[in-house]
């Protein structure tokens, strides 16, 4: 008897959950407190409803976008998820390959579970790296000096967890995985591991102790001044934020509540996003992660202000099913149906998604 292919994203998380030992299954699923902001982050695309137009001459079909001046193969990146190991053996190296086959970014998390040198190595797939601003500055320098000097193009300065979110589901959970910060294991960055081991057991101890809990909109002018790549806040969820952002010197925003796991009731970030894009108002970009599930999600999103979405999740269920071939899988699934949903709404590229498909 053959198994069945696995047809769209949420197939694949129903098979990840199979795979994943408990302790990364609670550690990637869980969200903050009663995780309403988790499962608002997918049902607000639910309640969102598409406009298409009819007979647009829709044969031949672009999926590609600019980002920071540099042309994307899809409107689709993958986001930064940390400790990809507990997920596959090779994990954000397989992901790193299974992305540049197919042209799409990947974002590398400061606390990944491979090093930022080893992702680089894999091959010539476009990169930016997430970074969180250290208590010791001089570890931070260190980290966006090895991004630069590695070939990343953009920094992702996350800027909503100057604490752990209270994640009760990991917490409660009976095992506790082994977590490595394969980048905090650098000569430099050692103090910051200090008495670990190199092992995170208590990641919201960690973040506590190690991360600048005083940050304020100058100290993104700070890390612009220390380097030459394009800095994005990740993180915002107000057009005030926003607005601020780009007055600092972002080069653009990520609308994102971290995945519905760091302040439970947050707002979805689909339904953030209008405002934040009349905020930016074309000054820089406009990303958004949380609850992407479907090509008609990415189109919703579009339509609605962002000029591209980061997936994290989904990536981590097709990592675990199947290692880079199930990674790459799950980016083909939602390129196939992006590509569907530009035909059926009547859209040749991402210049014809306008706002009033959307209600």
């Amino acid at each position: 008897m053959t198994t069945p292919p696995l047809l769209n994203l949420d197939a694949y998380e129903a098979a990840a959950h199979v795979r994943l030992s408990p302790g990364a299954l609670d550690y990637y699923g869980s969200g903050a407190n009663d995780e309403l902001t988790l499962r608002e982050n997918r049902a607000a695309f639910g309640r969102l409803r598409l406009r298409p137009r009819m007979l647009r001459g829709v044969a031949q079909r672009d999926l590609g976008t600019v980002l920071l001046g540099r042309r994307h193969a899809l409107p689709v990146l993958v986001a930064p998820v940390a400790q990809q190991r507990l997920a596959h053996p090779d994990g954000e190296l397989a992901t790193a390959r299974a992305a540049a086959a197919l042209g799409v970014t990947m974002t590398l998390s400061t606390i990944a579970s491979r090093s930022i040198e080893e992702v680089a190595a894999t091959g010539a797939g476009p990169r930016w790296f997430q970074l969180y601003v250290y208590r010791d500055r001089a570890v931070t320098q260190a980290l966006v000096a090895r991004a630069e000097a590695a070939g990343y193009e953009a920094l992702v300065l996350t800027v909503d967890a100057p604490l752990l979110g209270r994640r009760e589901r990991a917490i409660a959970g009976a095992e506790r995985p082994e977590m490595v910060a394969a980048n905090l294991q650098h000569d430099s960055m050692r103090a910051v591991m200090a008495g670990s081991a190199g092992a995170t057991p208590d990641l919201a101890a960690y973040f506590a102790a190690q991360l600048d809990q005083g940050l304020t909109w100058d100290d993104v002018g700070w890390l612009r001044s220390v380097t030459r790549l394009p800095v994005l806040v990740k993180g915002v969820l107000r057009g005030d934020d926003a607005a601020l952002a780009i007055e600092a010197g972002a080069a653009g925003v990520v609308v994102s509540n971290h995945g519905g796991r760091q302040l439970d009731t947050a707002l979805a970030t689909i339904d953030a996003l209008p405002e934040i894009a009349e905020a930016v108002a074309g000054r820089g970009a406009v990303l958004l992660d949380g609850g992407v599930r479907r090509g008609t999600d990415v189109v919703k999103a579009l339509a609605l202000g962002a000029q591209a979405v980061l997936v994290g999740r989904p990536v981590l269920w097709g990592l675990a099913v199947a290692g880079e071939a199930g990674v790459r899988d799950v980016l083909e699934l939602l390129r196939a149906e992006l590509d569907l949903a530009f035909a059926l709404c009547g859209v040749r590229n991402v210049e014809e998604v306008t706002r009033d498909l959307v209600v």
